[in-house]
């Protein structure tokens, strides 16, 4: 078949094509399984806006069961290497958790904001809309620490979390600090407010023959961290997506500071986010991800669940909710209201299709009260 140039992309694993999409990755349970589509050729500026104005859900099937799964914008499919910002690239990350034969449907919607809205009807039909397709899961070959041998871990109403495949139960033990992981000098657009950015180059040295790098051996100092804390026995570490008017002010998704542009994501950078995430997963580490800290948790929407923050968690849970072991943390410290953190609760439990712990971080003394 042919295949759009846009669409050549390097990848490991099993390769399906078709003039429209490519199917990538290890066709395994608990897997990160990727689907590129060719769609309308954009930018992160560009107008319409390719984070708000386009939508991409995809629903994964097997037998009875159905993921609901969100997608993004992902420039020209390989901005983790490229540093690319314009592409005709959109995806979808899918972990399928049993084996068999899944099918997959593409919904590609476009209008003011549809990508903001609950309403499947809302927007129009646009491009590969309607596009199926179907790929066969084997049983996962993974053992040892790797969270691909041993499930997605769940809240099972017990006291500790347990991983789907094996019935482990889960003790948590890992670095919570610092909380600016991800001000790395490594990642693009990373700025270096008050010289706190980090280069991490004592964990250089940590870093293998094999693990992933970026953009000709950027990388080596995060990635040894994570390898680190792996071989030190830790299985969890925590970090901040976004830390705007926070302590430390270099962490952020967006292609700038800039209040105007909280409607505008980084495609390179979340790329380079997911590849650390990627072999934290390998290396059986758990990702807590904490969404907002005390300082900033105002700064979208006054703090309320409008605009910039339901695009903020859509983004997050398209990118990164594949992975097997992680929770959302609504806030590190929070100040939001009840009726407040209840909306962020709900978003994520309905955009979530893989139902990851809601949890939330307040101050000493306030945990029964909220």
């Amino acid at each position: 078949m042919k295949v759009s140039a846009a669409l050549l992309i390097f990848w490991a694993g099993t390769i399906q094509a078709s003039a429209q999409f490519i199917l990538q990755g290890e066709l395994q349970t608990w897997h990160k399984i990727t689907i590129t589509f060719e769609g309308p050729n954009t930018s992160e500026t560009a107008d319409p806006n390719p984070f708000t104005d386009y939508r991409l859900d995809v629903t994964f099937r097997r037998d009875s069961q159905t993921f609901q799964v969100p997608g993004f914008y992902a420039a020209d499919g390989q901005a983790a290497q490229s540093g690319a910002s314009a592409g005709n690239a959109w995806r979808v990350h899918f972990s399928p958790h049993r084996a068999g034969n899944w099918t997959w449907t593409a919904s590609f919607r476009t209008g003011p904001h549809v990508a903001l809205s609950d309403r499947p009807d809302a927007g129009s039909p646009t491009a590969f809309d309607g596009l199926s397709g179907s790929f066969q899961v084997a049983p996962t070959d993974k053992t040892g620490r790797d969270h691909r041998g041993k499930g997605r871990l769940e809240y099972v109403g017990e006291r500790y979390l347990r991983f789907a495949e094996t019935g482990d139960y889960f003790l948590k033990i890992g670095a919570d600090a610092p909380e600016n992981f991800l001000a790395y000098e490594d990642f693009d657009n990373t700025p270096d407010n008050g010289n706190r950015r980090k280069n991490w180059a004592p964990h250089i040295q940590d870093w293998n023959t094999g693990d992933p790098s970026w953009k000709n051996n950027k990388g080596k100092g995060i990635i040894g961290a994570i390898n680190y804390l792996a071989q030190e026995g830790q299985n969890a570490f925590s970090f901040l997506t976004m830390n705007i008017g926070g302590d430390d002010k270099n962490v952020f998704p967006y292609i700038s500071d800039n209040r105007e542009d909280r409607l505008r994501m980084d495609c390179s950078k979340l790329d380079q986010w997911e590849m650390v995430f990627e072999h934290a997963d390998r290396l059986g580490l758990h990702l807590h991800v904490k969404t907002q800290e005390t300082e900033n948790d105002q700064l979208l929407d006054g703090g309320a669940l409008g605009p910039e923050r339901t695009l903020y968690y859509r983004e997050l849970i398209a990118r990164f909710a594949h992975h097997l072991a992680l929770n959302w943390n609504l806030g590190e410290e929070n100040t939001n209201t009840d009726a407040q953190r209840k909306a962020f609760a709900d978003y994520f439990a309905r955009m979530d299709p893989y139902g990851h712990p809601i949890v939330i971080h307040t101050y000493h003394g306030q945990d029964d009260a909220v």
